[in-house]
């Protein structure tokens, strides 16, 4: 039968990368419920080619409009319609691909359903994966990730006894300025930004690999997902993007998981698993041809975002919402022009530091928490 599939965030990279999926395999997938944000023309275009019964946008306009065009569908909209795609019953996978701490509340509307989740948005775990790990193991819902440095770690572990495990390796790109000083960064341009070497990523992913942000958003999911201390979780500087991470054991084995760098393969290992299937108009890996890997360790004066990750982490509690809330709202502000690049990381470190964190909150303090955050920031850079 076919597996029946949700997607928040259907017109971002992830979410089109994943229709490419559905559409590569008719046969298996078929994409029952979609949410988008204000890309109405692209939503028009996915309504034609996949025949969906429920379908979210982000503003009311739209989805009346829309309504007027498809009769036969059901359009809703704003949080109210992020959560009712999440929570469709029917639903075998959710990929949840939204960007941003939007898409915690329906991920746990999701795991409340009992619907297994294929997780591209690792904002949801930084916010608040403690509740959500243990919402997931109490409905004993699958969550598989679609990161590619997760998935790779997921496949590694895959058959082995977690207890021997020592250690976590995350690689990373280094980004779009992995080679200039902190003196150079300091008059880099929003495109030079967005310009990866390696990954084809939406806006807000590219920014944050830039600063390096990304692979400190990882690192907590990493906790979260593995049960893993930080102390065990390490990265790596690896330019090519062909081995996506490490684990060692006890051993000293260490297990990689390598592969060209494209996103369609996590995403239909998440859709898949655990079984494989064939990838579609895919490169494979010719490593006589790469020739050497390179890796190098990574310094964390010059990736500063990546050690105030890890500090939010260790600290824990309300620490990991504060910073991802900054880090938004920072991200933001630099690719609407307002802020320098350099600003990003300066931006988070001082909501950082004003923020006193609840060690145990609830859902409620979370959110509340990450809406303070978003408002001190603005008020900062005012």
């Amino acid at each position: 039968m076919k597996k029946k599939i949700s997607l928040l965030g259907a017109t971002g990279s992830i979410g089109i990368q994943t229709l490419d999926i559905i559409e590569s395999n008719p046969d298996l997938f078929e994409l029952v419920s979609f949410s988008a944000g204000m890309n109405i023309d692209r939503v028009r275009k996915i309504v034609g080619n996949h025949k969906p019964k429920l379908v979210s946008v982000q503003m009311k306009e739209d989805a009346e409009k829309l309504a007027s065009e498809f009769p036969t569908l059901k359009f809703v909209h704003g949080e109210e319609g992020l959560m009712e795609v999440a929570a469709r019953t029917e639903t075998d996978i959710l990929v949840n691909a939204v960007i941003g701490s939007v898409g915690l509340k329906p991920t746990l509307a999701a795991i409340d359903a009992g619907i297994t989740i294929a997780l591209a948005n690792k904002e949801t775990l930084v916010a608040a994966g403690d509740i959500v790990m243990q919402a997931a193991r109490q409905r004993d819902v699958s969550i598989l990730p679609v990161d590619s440095e997760h998935s790779a770690i997921f496949q590694a572990l895959n058959g082995e006894n977690r207890k021997r495990v020592t250690k976590l390796i995350l690689t990373a790109s280094g980004g779009s300025f992995r080679e200039l000083t902190r003196k150079e960064l300091s008059n880099v341009t929003l495109a030079e930004a967005l310009a990866h070497p390696n990954w084809s990523m939406g806006n807000k992913l590219t920014i944050d690999s830039a600063t390096m942000m990304n692979k400190g958003l990882e690192v907590i999911e990493a906790h979260h997902l593995f049960e893993m201390p930080y102390e065990q979780i390490e990265c790596l500087l690896h330019k090519e993007s062909i081995i996506h991470s490490m684990v060692e054991f006890d051993d000293t084995s260490v297990m990689a998981q390598l592969g060209s760098p494209d996103m369609r393969v996590p995403i239909q290992y998440a859709l898949t698993y655990p079984d494989r299937l064939l990838m579609q108009k895919a490169k494979p890996l010719r490593l006589d041809e790469i020739g050497k890997l390179q890796f190098e360790k990574i310094d964390l004066q010059r990736f500063k975002m990546l050690a105030l990750a890890y500090d939010a982490g260790r600290e824990g509690g309300t620490m990991p919402t504060a910073m991802n809330a900054a880090n938004e709202v920072a991200v933001a502000l630099f690719m609407s022009g307002n802020i320098s690049f350099l600003k990003i990381e300066e931006i988070v470190e001082k909501a950082m530091d004003k923020h006193s964190a609840i060690s145990v909150p609830d859902l409620e303090t979370i959110l509340e928490t990450d809406k303070l955050i978003r408002k001190m920031v603005y008020a900062m850079v005012e």
